[in-house]
């Protein structure tokens, strides 16, 4: 799960390593540094995984770092606390570890593409995975629209080794070994409002996977294929950013039900983490 899919959460701007020394105003203008780390950390009502709960419908505290080289290369990590669902088989983090390379195609088109190295520290085994990605950027006036793709190769993690909630709360494989890949594509566009520190957001993403539950009673896919979205607004003052956000998805009440008692706040088997929700954060730069 890319994390840029991860719509408002969290942005990591504003943080430049430069040189220390001062410069005279005789000097020529100061270059541009080869390396550039960028960080920031967040406070959010709920962390929603391509329109999921990974912490029970709980607050969430996240974070994360890239340095980015001149050439386009960078590499960078992101962590969040979890619970319910999203607990992997017992991790209570999450932690993602990213490398890329982006491309400035012209003045206002960027291709980036990579790996996101998913990592539940803590967890039962067979809960790590690797998702490349490509997107593609462009800007024109004040709007930024984004395309792009996430694909999973085959892996455990994303295996249908339990078919229903019912299995994994017995404690009986269904499938164990089972490998599975992952599939998503999504949208996100972005409007500066003029004269105002506002940008509106737009999200839409469809997942494709197993419907069934993973080797550790969950998935990254609930229902096998579904649409999640959100609209959005985020206000920026300084280094802050502070986000309100509309998520929901189609994963229906009878879409789910063979996911139960796992996919339900307090896991007592009524209602869903798929439902929709309103989402605050609050991000600080670096």
């Amino acid at each position: 799960m890319h994390k840029s899919i991860l719509f408002p959460i969290i942005g990591l701007t504003g943080f430049a390593a430069v040189p220390a020394y001062a410069q005279s105003e005789t000097d020529a203008p100061e270059a541009k540094p080869a390396v550039v780390v960028n960080g920031s950390a967040t406070l959010t009502s709920d962390y929603r995984f391509r329109g999921v709960s990974q912490t029970d419908e709980n607050m969430a505290v996240q974070g994360g770092i890239t340095i980015s080289h001149e050439s386009g290369f960078y590499a960078g990590a992101w962590a969040a606390n979890l619970s319910a669902w999203g607990t992997f088989g017992g991790a209570n983090m999450e932690l993602d570890l990213i490398a890329g390379y982006k491309a400035q195609l012209s003045d206002n088109v960027t291709l980036d593409t990579g790996l996101t190295w998913y990592m539940y520290p803590g967890g039962a085994d067979k809960s790590d995975f690797a998702e490349p990605y490509v997107k593609l950027t462009g800007t024109t006036g004040p709007a930024t629209l984004t395309a792009g793709a996430a694909y999973a190769p085959k892996q455990q993690a994303l295996g249908r080794w339990y078919y229903t909630g019912a299995d994994a709360v017995a404690g009986v494989y269904n499938d164990p070994g089972d490998k599975e890949d992952n599939l998503y594509l999504w949208g996100d566009a972005a409007v500066a409002i003029a004269g105002t520190p506002i940008t509106a957001k737009a999200h839409i993403g469809h997942s494709a996977g197993n419907d069934g539950l993973g080797p550790n009673a969950t998935s990254v896919t609930p229902t096998g294929s579904y649409w999640d979205w959100s609209l959005g607004a985020d206000a920026t003052w300084r280094n802050l950013t502070l986000n309100l956000s509309y998520v929901d998805t189609d994963i229906s009440a009878s879409d789910s039900a063979y996911l139960q008692p796992g996919f339900s706040k307090g896991q007592d088997g009524t209602g869903s983490i798929a439902d929709e929700a309103v989402v605050v954060s609050l991000a600080a730069a670096f």
